[in-house]
C-alpha cells in the first residue's frame, strides 16, 4: 500500500516526478551507484567481533570518528523532517534483523518500504535489533559506517538508494555464517508448487534478475538470500532491478512491475510521461525498486526448501565459455570464489575493450569475512543436499565483443528452463577439451549450434588464444584468493 503522505512529500518537496502509470522518478545526483571505498567498520582494537573481519578487503574507523559523524548527522536531521520506520530484513524470523530506520527523504522511506519486510505488527522474534540513519545531505563525502558493537549504521553523502539495502546485507553477511547460514548475493525461484528451487548467482549484467523472473516459476527474491538448515529465505520484500535497455517483449514481468504505483525509478529518463529505458545519459546503472508482490506468482512467504540447482551466470565478453556446462563440486566452489564476468565498452567510464571482472562470492563488496568462510559453507551445503551446479554463459558467442554476437536471450532462457525442470541433468555430456567443463552433447535445435564455443569462431587459432588467456586469468585469480 502506497503511503500517500510520503508520495505527496516526494512529489512536492523532493524533486520527484510521476509517470502516467504511477511510478515515481527520482534522481540521485552525483552518485548513481555504490561508492566502493565508502564503507567502514568501527574498530579500535581487534576483539571478538572485529577480528573476524577480513581487513585485507575492508576499511576501519575508530569509535571517536563514528561518534563524531553520528553527532553531525543528528544535528543536521534536527533541521529537517526525517521519516521514522520499523522494518525487518529476513523473511525467516530466526535469522532476521529488526531495522529502526531514520531517513531524510520521503522517497528513500518509500524505497525502504519496498525493499525490507513488513511483518504487519508481528514482532515475535528477530536475531538482532539495529538502527540505520540515512542522511545523504549531511555531508558531501559518501560514507557508510557500521558499528558491530552498538548495532548502528550511518549513511551520508550519497542519495543512491542501494546503499541502504546493501549496508543491511553486509551486516547479515557478517552475522549469518556464525550460525552456519550461507548468505548469498543471488536470486531464487521455484516451481509454482514449491518444488525444485533454483539459486542464480551473477554479477550485474549477467541476467540474474531477468532469468529468475519467469512466468512459469514463483520468484522468491531477486538479489539477497540465506541458505539455512531449513532451506532458502529471502532477505528482502522487494526487488531492485537494473532497467537499462528494459523491454516489455524480453522482460514483461519486470516491465509491468516497475511502472505502477509504489514503484520507484532511479535515474531513468522520461519522455512525455513514460520512461525511456534505452536512455543511459545519466547512468548505465538505472534502477527500479518495487514490492515483490508486483511480480505475478511471486512467493508470499519468501522462503523455500533446499535448492535442487545452483546456477552461476556469467557474461563472458571474450566468447570463450560454452552457453552451459555442468560443474562438479570443486568447479562450482572455484567459480563461486572467483565470481567471474566481463565488462564491455560503454558500461563504465574508461572501459574501451572487454575487461575480466572478478568479485568473490558474486558480491565481494558486501562480504566482510574471508572468502573461504563463504566458500566452505557452499561446499558443505552442495554436499549435504546433493545439489546440481551449472555454469551458464549469457555473454558472447562466435568471437569476443566486437567480433561475435551476444548470446540470444531465448537461448539462455531455454537452457535455464531445462535446468530448473530437471531435463538437462538427464542428458548426455562430454568434456570440453579446452576448458575441462562438462557440456551437453545435444539439447535442442535452437541451442545446439552454440554448445561448442570454438565451432562458431571463424578462426580456431583465435579461439585457442582467447581461451588460454581467460584460463590463465582464472588460475591467477584462484591463486590470489
Amino acid at each position: 500500500m502506497v503511503d500517500s503522505n510520503l508520495l505527496d512529500r516526494a512529489l512536492a518537496r523532493e524533486g520527484a516526478s510521476q509517470i502516467e502509470a504511477g511510478a515515481i522518478v527520482v534522481s540521485t545526483g552525483k552518485y548513481t551507484g555504490r561508492c566502493p571505498d565508502a564503507k567502514f567498520f568501527v574498530c579500535d582494537v581487534l576483539d571478538e567481533k572485529t577480528s573476524q573481519i577480513d581487513w585485507m578487503d575492508n576499511h576501519s574507523i575508530e569509535t571517536a570518528e563514528f561518534e563524531h559523524a553520528k553527532k553531525e548527522i543528528q544535528e543536521y536531521l534536527e533541521t529537517r523532517e526525517p521519516v521514522y520506520q520499523t522494518l525487518y530484513a529476513g523473511c525467516d524470523s530466526k535469522y532476521s534483523l529488526k531495522i529502526n530506520l531514520t531517513t531524510e527523504l520521503a522517497w528513500h522511506a518509500m524505497f525502504a518500504k519496498n525493499m525490507f519486510v513488513d511483518r504487519n505488527g508481528d514482532t515475535s522474534f528477530c536475531l538482532q535489533e539495529w538502527s540505520l540513519t540515512h542522511a545523504p545531505g549531511a555531508s558531501s563525502d559518501p560514507k557508510v559506517l557500521i558499528n558491530l558493537h552498538s548495532h548502528e549504521i550511518l549513511i551520508t553523502g550519497t542519495y543512491y538508494a542501494g546503499e541502504i539495502k546493501k549496508s543491511v546485507f553486509t551486516v547479515l553477511n557478517y552475522l549469518l555464517p556464525q550460525m552456519d547460514v550461507l548468505p548469498m548475493h543471488c536470486s531464487v525461484n521455484m516451481n509454482m508448487d514449491g518444488s525444485m528451487p533454483a539459486v542464480f548467482f551473477g554479477l550485474s549484467g549477467t541476467g540474474k534478475t531477468t532469468l529468475s523472473s519467469d512466468e512459469g516459476r514463483a520468484l522468491i527474491g531477486d538479489d539477497e538470500h540465506g541458505w539455512s538448515f531449513e532451506g532458502l529465505f529471502n532477505f528482502e520484500g522487494g526487488c531492485y532491478a537494473k532497467v537499462i535497455s528494459l523491454s516489455k517483449e524480453d522482460e514483461p514481468q519486470i516491465w509491468d512491475a516497475c511502472q505502477g504505483s509504489g514503484s520507484i525509478l532511479e535515474n531513468v529518463i522520461t519522455k512525455n510521461g513514460t520512461p525511456d529505458f534505452s536512455d543511459s545519459s545519466i547512468t548505465q546503472n538505472t534502477r527500479a525498486s518495487y514490492d515483490i508482490s508486483k511480480i505475478a506468482g511471486a512467493s508470499a512467504t519468501g522462503v523455500s526448501a533446499h535448492p535442487t540447482n545452483v546456477i552461476f551466470l556469467t557474461c563472458d565478453a571474450f566468447g570463450v565459455l560454452p552457453p552451459v556446462a555442468r560443474l562438479n563440486k570443486k568447479q562450482a566452489v572455484d567459480h563461486f570464489k572467483m565470481g567471474y564476468t566481463a565488462k564491455v565498452a560503454g558500461t563504465e567510464s574508461g572501459v574501451n575493450e572487454p575487461q575480466a571482472t572478478f568479485s568473490h562470492c558474486f558480491g565481494s563488496p558486501f562480504m566482510p569475512l574471508h572468502v573461504d568462510v563463504y566458500a566452505d559453507l557452499l561446499d558443505q551445503k552442495i554436499h549435504d543436499h546433493n545439489v546440481d551446479c551449472w555454469l551458464v554463459n549469457t555473454g558472447w558467442s562466435g568471437g569476443g565483443y566486437g567480433q561475435g554476437e551476444r548470446m540470444p536471450i531465448e537461448v539462455s532462457r531455454n537452457i535455464v528452463r531445462m535446468i530448473v525442470d530437471g531435463m538437462l541433468a538427464d542428458m548426455r555430456f562430454c568434456i570440453h577439451k579446452r576448458t575441462g567443463l562438462m557440456i551437453p552433447v545435444a539439447i535442442c535445435d535452437s541451442v545446439d549450434e552454440y554448445l561448442v564455443p570454438e565451432n562458431r569462431w571463424p578462426d580456431i587459432d583465435q579461439y585457442e588464444k582467447a581461451c588460454s588467456n581467460l584460463l590463465s586469468l582464472f588460475e591467477d585469480r584462484l591463486k590470489n584468493l
